[in-house]
């Protein structure tokens, strides 16, 4: 952006989520993964403004920690927009440039149209043309692109209602006026409230004329719903990826593949359907994670395959060229390079060692109802199938465990372990059983 008018951003930011039928203050509301109001705080921060003010209620605090370090007031009763708007005066007193007025519910505003609205001259106001014009306000606009009025969508003519620009609620003021305009504004109206809105007609009697800059809609604008709200992932998860697939990823069933904002992927990683990765998740080049795999806070190294059914729990990390594979959890644990668990198990606090192999069924257990315990597993050690490891144990490196024992000791380098009970084979005894059952049968 060339323009060098200093900015202030204020974003609003106080509603409750009533009509979404939460407790949760609506911008809290989270896509992919992340409150929606970060994602519109991001953008604004690309603007370079001054300061940036958020506008809350007095008891949203979650809010207040989530927009940090940014400046929060608070308006103490909510009594529309225009109202919503004072409470950030007190940190505009020496502010001289634009302030631009966001709505906190839009996460994904237009950049380029917050941009052409800082570099036009006096006031401008955003619209946008949705798929579905009900329930916006309509407007008006001369033949020289400026505002002649805001009309609600209830007072609407039959003309005005055929009219597709729509009102985006985001505004751009000179500060020294804002004040003033605020001042203004009354409540006249049925809901009692102050509505920036107002603010155009207003600006006009003093000589300023309002811009209307139409800004990109992709279907959807604003959040007052659960269903706006899960139209609003959808393109979240569109946009994330197109990202993946242009940095050099490849996504088999692309809409099937479910990312988190923060979700960080090397080139030539291969994603299968029906893949899911939460927060914290991080993939180096040529890992392949198979179908129907769930991954949450974790480092998967290059080369690794992970998959079909694995769990990947917080504070993992996968080495390099190692497998985790068929309904294998791992939690809290580091599995070095070329290791491999390729089914049906659970690896949890464990650090498990370069090649070493797991088998079917393996389980460490490593709760005791009270604590969690950790153990480790050498290099190349080879642990047979249905074997469980009583945490905290230590395996030593080339060791090996006979399947199906029960593991509550340290096992030295290269020594092979063996806890199960003996078996013995009672000839004949599966003869008279059946003998015995049928006849106990034949009586019923």
């Amino acid at each position: 952006m060339t323009n060098k008018t200093p900015i202030a951003v204020v974003i609003l930011a106080a509603g409750r989520g009533t009509r979404m039928k939460s407790k949760r203050p609506k911008v809290m509301h989270r896509i992919a993964g992340r409150p929606m109001i970060s994602w519109l705080i991001e953008t604004a921060e690309e603007l370079n403004p001054e300061k940036i003010i958020v506008v809350t209620a007095p008891d949203m605090d979650d809010v207040a920690e989530v927009i940090a370090p940014h400046a929060r007031v608070i308006q103490k009763t909510q009594s529309g927009t225009g109202d919503a708007v004072k409470p950030a005066l007190e940190l505009l007193k020496d502010f001289d440039g634009k302030v631009l007025v966001l709505l906190g519910d839009e996460p994904f505003l237009d950049k380029i149209a917050l941009e052409q609205m800082i570099a036009t001259g006096g006031i401008s106001v955003m619209a946008m043309t949705p798929e579905s014009s009900t329930g916006f306000g309509r407007m008006v606009v001369r033949a020289d692109g400026s505002l002649e009025k805001i009309v609600e969508e209830k007072d609407c003519s039959d003309e005005e209602r055929q009219i597709d620009l729509c009102n985006a609620g985001n505004f751009c003021i000179p500060a020294s006026h804002l004040e003033k305009w605020l001042s203004a504004l009354g409540n006249d109206n049925a809901q009692k409230e102050y509505y920036l809105t107002d603010i155009p007609n207003i600006a006009e009697k003093d000589g300023f004329k309002t811009q209307v800059i139409e800004a990109e809609c992709d279907g959807f604008w604003g959040i007052n719903s659960r269903l706006e709200l899960a139209c609003h992932e959808a393109l979240a998860q569109d946009m994330l990826r197109a990202q993946a697939m242009d940095n050099g990823v490849t996504l088999i069933a692309p809409a099937t593949v479910t990312f988190n904002w923060d979700t960080k992927i090397g080139q030539d990683v291969v994603i299968e359907a029906n893949v899911i990765f939460a927060a914290g998740v991080t993939i180096e080049d040529d890992v392949r994670i198979l179908g129907f795999s769930y991954i949450e806070e974790s480092h998967i190294e290059s080369g690794a395959t992970i998959g079909p059914f694995a769990r990947l729990r917080p504070k993992t990390r996968i080495g390099a060229k190692a497998k985790v594979g068929t309904f294998v959890e791992v939690n809290r644990s580091t599995i070095e390079a070329g290791a491999k668990a390729p089914h049906l198990s659970y690896l949890g606090d464990v650090t498990i060692g370069a090649k070493t192999n797991i088998g079917a069924g393996t389980i460490f257990a490593n709760y005791d109802g009270f604590f969690k315990h950790k153990s480790t597993v050498g290099e190349n050690v080879f642990i047979g199938s249905n074997t469980t490891l009583i945490s905290p144990v230590k395996i030593g490196d080339g060791a090996m465990l006979a399947a199906g024992s029960n593991i509550n000791k340290d096992v030295p380098d290269h020594a092979m372990a063996i806890g199960r009970s003996r078996q013995e084979n009672h000839e004949g005894w599966a003869t008279q059983y059946r003998k015995f059952k049928q006849a106990e049968k034949n009586k019923v």
